[in-house]
């Protein structure tokens, strides 16, 4: 199965997605492909795989990506090779992608997976949690801000939609949403933080 955990820039999805993977150590974490610059600390194959512009457009031309889309003037998406190799091990995935992703994810696994739109609780506590953040000019949280107006339209395409004003109620709801959904296409076998004490 597949798991997509799709929200707004600064809605808090990095903090989640690490506590789902924490707390479901066998889903296999799909690493994007970028063509942005390694920032500090970033290791290639860990945090993305890094590729100049160059190869990224020429995976492009090869289908090697089952998305992609530039944003922010960089390319980023997902390498077909890695989702082929982890569903050839029988293992399942959990995926970190923008809105656009996640629907062409849908369109090529529609029996296969499960689309979670993480929602701020609103657009100004968004804003406030961007500004918080101290890293982006005024300007480029004006971007980011409408950019999560349409992807919060679209959000209604995705199975469920949790606002992520508490982290611990975000948690446990998604957490629900992954058993349910093994359980329901008869996956009893996927251990939890819990189970692997």
């Amino acid at each position: 199965m597949l798991f997509v955990i799709s929200a707004p820039s600064g809605t808090g999805k990095t903090t989640v997605i690490r506590n789902v993977l924490k707390h479901f150590p066998d889903l296999v974490f799909s690493v994007s492909a970028t063509s942005r610059p390694k920032r500090p600390g970033e290791t290639d194959g860990v945090d993305y795989y890094f590729l100049s512009p160059e190869r990224f457009e020429e995976a492009i031309k090869h289908n090697e990506l089952v998305e992609w889309e530039r944003i922010y003037g960089n390319y980023y998406g997902t390498l077909r090779k890695h989702i082929d190799e982890t569903l050839a091990q029988g293992k399942h995935m959990l995926f970190d992608i923008d809105v656009k992703g996640a629907l062409s994810i849908r369109k090529l696994f529609p029996d296969d997976s499960v689309l979670i739109f993480l929602q701020p609780p609103s657009l100004e506590e968004l804003k406030r949690r961007l500004e918080k953040r101290g890293t982006d000019s005024e300007e480029v949280i004006q971007t980011r801000l409408e950019r999560a107006r349409m992807e919060m339209r679209l959000a209604e395409s995705f199975d469920y939609v949790v606002i992520n004003d508490d982290l611990e109620k975000t948690l446990k709801m998604i957490y629900h949403i992954i058993e349910s959904a093994l359980t329901k296409a008869g996956i009893t076998d996927i251990k939890t933080q819990s189970q692997s004490k």
